[in-house]
Formats: C-alpha cells, structure tokens, sequence
C-alpha cells in the first residue's frame, strides 16, 4: 500500500469517527426532566381604591357641567380634609351626552347628562366605611365599588415564584428518583405567569344605601400565584 493509498483511507474514516462521538439526540432527550411547580402566597389586603362618582342633569351642557361641578367638588373637599391625599384621587371618567328619549316611536330629547367619576386609593382599610359616609354624605350619587390590593404586591409576587421554582424542583427530583436517577443541575426555568385573582367588587347596595352610618368593611384574604416550568439535567 503506498502512502497516497493510506491517507484517502484515513480521509474516508474520520468522519465516520467524529459522528460516532457525538451523541444522538434521542439520547440528549432522556438525560432531562421537566416538571411544573406552582407557588401560592396569601395575604390581607392593606390597600383599597373606592371609585365614586356623581351625576347631574340641565337643559344645557353648561348647566349640566356647572351642576356635576357642584356636585363633586365638595365630595372631594371632604375627602382631602378627612385625611385623603391629593395624589390619591384622580378622575378616571368624565363625559358630557344628550340623552334622548322615545315617545310614539319620535325621538324626544330629555336634556344634557354629565358625569365625573374618581379613584380614591385607601391605605388604611379601616377607613373604607368612612371614606364611603363621607362620599355619599357630600353630594355622589354613585359608588362604583370597592377593590382591594397589596401594597407590597411585587415582593409577595416573587416569594410566589421562588415557592413555585422550589416545587417543581421537588417534583423533578421525585421523577428522577423513580427513575434510578438524581438531578445534576436545573438547566432551564420558565415562568408560566403571576395571578392574583381580582377581589369581588362591593357595590353601592351592599355599601352605602344609607349615608348615616359608615358601612362595616372587611378587605378577606388575597391569593397571588406562581406558575413556573422547571428541565433539569439528570445524571
């Protein structure tokens, strides 16, 4: 064999050699695990927003702002002087409409509407049935609801994860161990999203239908929680 004969030789079995050294995929498939974790935290809500909300009505749209004015002003006057802060009442909606009525199948016109709708957030829950005395007490002719939140919503919402991460780890470790097999590193941590499911909103009814007492309020429990997917690389 001369030497030309012996390198196409070596040429032809290299690669051969490199293929068999690399590991086939189905193989690379079993040596992971993936496992779902879900991490719960519950908390008292410390936080509450009240929207509330007032209506006036006039022949002209002038009149009908001027009356929505009057109307809302005072309310938030109190508010502030009861210990609201500025910045925690904002409008969330205002609108001025003609309403029109139907009378013989003719159209009537009943006049102008306006509207003005504000968040007031409350950081003492203690204080909701009183905030909500007042509002009716002063002039609103509506109260939207009542939603409670957590002021330290992002530290709780982590301490969710890092239980889900922990639990799906868990769960990993048991499959690898019916398996004859432990974890050797977590290779990959997807997060599967944070929910807090929305509290039930309170309506006027079941709040404050008479403005002579400051209605009882109990904010419950909040739920936040974690979802996450966890590959783990057994060995």
């Amino acid at each position: 064999m001369n030497l030309r004969t012996i390198v196409v030789a070596a040429l032809l079995v290299l690669p051969a050699a490199a293929q068999a050294q690399q590991p086939p995929a189905q193989a690379e498939r079993e040596s992971t695990v993936a496992a779902s974790g879900e991490g719960v935290v519950q908390a008292v809500p410390d936080r509450a927003w009240i929207s509330i909300g007032a209506e006036s009505r006039a022949s002209s749209a002038r009149e009908a702002q001027k009356r929505n004015t009057e109307a809302m002003t005072p309310v938030i006057d109190k508010l502030k002087a009861a210990g609201v802060a500025a910045e925690a009442i904002r409008t969330v909606q205002y609108d001025l409409q003609y309403e029109w009525d139907y009378v013989n199948n003719k159209r009537v016109g009943r006049g102008y509407v306006a509207r003005n709708t504000i968040d007031v957030r409350v950081d003492t829950i203690d204080r909701v049935g009183e905030y909500l005395e007042i509002a009716v007490g002063s002039g609103a002719t509506s109260l939207g609801g009542i939603r409670f939140d957590l002021k330290d919503r992002t530290k709780l919402e982590r301490e969710a994860l890092r239980l889900a991460v922990a639990d799906a780890r868990g769960k990993a470790e048991a499959m690898a161990a019916g398996a004859g097999r432990t974890v050797d590193r977590i290779l990959r941590v997807d997060e599967q999203g944070v929910q807090a499911p929305p509290m039930p909103m309170l309506r006027r009814e079941a709040l404050a239908a008479d403005a002579s007492f400051a209605p009882p309020i109990s904010a419950g429990q909040m739920e936040i929680r974690a979802g996450v997917t966890v590959t783990a690389v057994l060995k």
